[in-house]
């Protein structure tokens, strides 16, 4: 968490927030005006609530989620960077436009990263790139079969309750 926003002081409003807008994220003019509607609350209050679990990391990103290929081209790629480079090849990495993510992972293969462009060609380009400016080779892991994954989940608000042996 970044900015002071403490996860068990979140209130009933910043819980219903990020519970009831996982998913379906009203498309229109004034989305934030649409989820105040639904909440009870005004426009600028969503939007200031929104910045704030922004900045504390309880809102990692709000876009679409599109299937794989139907836009274009996507690949997931790794690297085994060693660690006293890690900082620098994760920078250098995140800076190309085509890469939405990038993140360290335990293992040998420790830089995983998506790259999504308009076309197969673009991706080989940015990877080849990626490989030439960083000296290191890296594992491209193109999709070969799709699976739907619903990311959003419920998040559990609810105290522990009290047993009788407590």
């Amino acid at each position: 968490m970044n900015a002071g926003v403490d996860p068990v002081a979140l209130d009933a409003l910043d819980r219903r927030l990020l519970d009831e807008f996982q998913s379906g994220f009203p498309l229109s003019p004034r989305p934030y005006a649409a989820i105040a509607e639904a909440l009870g609350t005004d426009e600028a209050t969503v939007i200031e609530r929104v910045r704030r679990l922004k900045e504390a990391g309880c809102i990692s990103r709000i876009g679409a989620v599109l299937p794989a290929g139907r836009f274009g081209a996507s690949t997931l790629a790794a690297m085994a960077v060693p660690s006293e480079r890690l900082e620098e090849v994760a920078a250098l990495v995140g800076a190309f436009p085509e890469v939405n993510h990038n993140y360290e992972r335990e293992h040998r293969f420790n830089l995983w990263f998506v790259v999504a462009a308009a076309s197969r060609s673009r991706i080989d380009a940015v990877l080849r790139e990626i490989n030439e400016r960083t000296g290191l080779p890296v594992l491209d892991l193109p999709l070969c079969k799709a699976f739907h994954i619903d990311l959003g989940f419920r998040l559990e608000w609810t105290s522990p309750t009290k047993t009788a042996a407590s």
